[in-house]
């Protein structure tokens, strides 16, 4: 099976004080307050969802945040690093200061010992310069096509994108994104999911035509079939959805997200791989969804050591 899109091994933070994270509201129109204790809630939707991925065979490595550094949007690591094949790790500047924190060498050392790690680019001393690239949130990556499909925003400095493009060998896809009221979508990952066999995009979000077709015949060059979401279901986060590889393909998405699907489009998805909702209405109050969540693993695991 190929794994080159859809990682059999994922890295998650539980979260023990989580909240909606009052430095990112003025720009992530996706975020709704939330009540001063939802932490167990939070808490408790982040074990079934562990579960339910662990159960259909996918490698959940769980880290704890115990809310000691004030990180309330820890539960979203897939902005502060990234893994790619070959054995490369990123690590990202973040543009809130309060997400600055999230980063951790815990989860870093966990990849260089049972993983193969030849290198670490560490982009995030670029924070000091006021600059930001929020890993998978702000670009969207083709892992087949070597595309970084990315939103323009605050959270993705066109720097740090080229930067990053020229490090990793990916083709740089820029691009304006707005929702109804006419404000930048903060993370491309809201926006599209791409798997190995399809991607989900919300076109119509997408105001320059020919921009809109570029990002279409790039996703169809390498055979995949564009599903074109709605405002609507973007906003239900049907595009913050991550292929996976497990017991067989799966498509992780919210429930709500695959609620807000068409049959037709579930049809698609099916065609490569199940969907498998999870169920997290209090975690998406903070603004992102499953995509979100996990961290790919796309590297090499080391094999097992015979014990003495």
């Amino acid at each position: 099976m190929n794994l080159l899109q859809a990682p059999q091994s994922v890295v998650m933070i539980r979260p023990h004080a989580f909240c909606s994270n009052p430095e990112t509201q003025g720009d992530n129109a996706f975020q709704t307050p939330t009540p001063k204790d939802v932490s167990h809630k939070a808490r408790d939707e982040f074990d079934a969802a562990v579960s339910t991925l662990r159960g259909h065979g996918v490698d959940v490595n769980v880290f704890e945040d115990f809310g000691t550094r004030h990180t309330p949007d820890s539960v979203f690591p897939n902005n502060w690093f990234s893994t790619h094949a070959g054995g490369h790790v990123a690590l990202y500047p973040m543009f809130a200061k309060n997400r600055q924190r999230e980063r951790r060498s815990d989860v870093i050392d966990m990849l260089k010992r049972d993983f193969r790690v030849s290198d670490v680019i560490d982009y995030s001393g670029l924070e000091h310069d006021g600059l930001a690239l929020e890993g998978t949130g702000a670009m969207v990556l083709d892992h087949i096509g070597r595309i970084a499909f990315v939103a323009k925003s605050n959270r993705a400095d066109p720097v740090v994108l080229e930067r990053f493009c020229t490090h990793f060998n990916y083709e740089p896809i820029a691009f304006d994104a707005h929702d109804a009221a006419g404000q930048a979508i903060y993370h491309t990952n809201v926006l599209m999911g791409i798997g190995t066999d399809f991607a989900l995009v919300g076109l119509d979000l997408i105001p320059d035509a020919d921009r809109r077709q570029t990002v279409v015949d790039r996703l169809e060059e390498t055979g995949r079939e564009v599903i074109a979401l709605t405002p609507w279901q973007i906003d239900n986060f049907a595009g913050n959805a991550i292929e996976l590889t497990g017991n067989s393909r799966i498509l992780a998405l919210s429930s709500r997200a695959l609620d807000a699907l068409r049959p037709e489009q579930i049809d698609v998805i099916e065609r490569s791989a199940r969907p498998v909702p999870l169920t997290i209405p209090t975690l998406e109050s903070a603004g992102g969804s499953v995509r979100c969540m996990i961290a790919g693993i796309h590297l090499t695991r080391r094999p097992e050591r015979n014990a003495a």
